[in-house]
């Protein structure tokens, strides 16, 4: 206690009682807005970018999972955009909605499995909320073999679930090809 005291008798005969108030206002004015604006002012001043990490690519020397009806449901009934599930899940969810005479539901799950495929394999990160035009385009800017067949998925995609046209069986077989043509384009990658 007797250093603390001496502390503010030495600080006392330096800096006057009304300027070390101020300079205590001040400093917690400072603080104040430092904490008040936290996340803004620190990753501005880093450029500090938070980003997931792309997992990484399966080897085809795993062993074949086996996708039960349960977790079909649950990707079916999933809120999210892009669940985070392997893109064989979408594939067979897209399956079953085929099988089932519902091709709009097959057409944009089989694009999701496209989309998932990619992030994946690091080619785009996942933004919730890109239209299907926006993720064409950053995915063909990052590798432009990607660009036919996500056009042409994209166009598919777009004229069934934006200009609320009749989903047929053809745009169903379309999609199949154009996901098997973007997976070739990924495995050369």
């Amino acid at each position: 206690m007797r250093d603390w005291n001496e502390l503010v008798a030495a600080w006392g005969d330096i800096v006057p009682l009304p300027l070390t108030a101020l300079l205590l206002l001040l400093a917690a004015g400072i603080v104040g807005t430092l904490w008040f604006f936290w996340p803004s002012w620190w990753h501005a001043m880093l450029r500090i970018r938070f980003r997931r990490r792309p997992k990484r690519a399966k080897k085809k020397d795993e062993a074949v999972r086996v996708i039960t009806d349960d977790e079909l449901d649950d990707v079916a009934e999933s809120d999210e955009e892009l669940p985070e599930v392997a893109p064989v899940v979408f594939v067979a969810l897209a399956d079953r909605f085929a099988a089932e005479g519902r091709y709009a539901e097959a057409v944009r799950e089989r694009l999701r499995a496209m989309v998932r495929e990619m992030v994946e394999r690091g080619v785009v990160v996942n933004r919730p909320g890109w239209t299907v035009t926006e993720l064409a385009e950053a995915a063909s800017a990052a590798l432009p073999g990607v660009r036919p067949p996500l056009t042409a998925a994209s166009g598919i995609f777009s004229l069934i679930w934006y200009r609320k046209s009749p989903a047929r069986i053809e745009d169903d077989s379309e999609m199949r090809v154009l996901a098997d043509q973007l997976h070739t384009e990924l495995s050369r990658r």
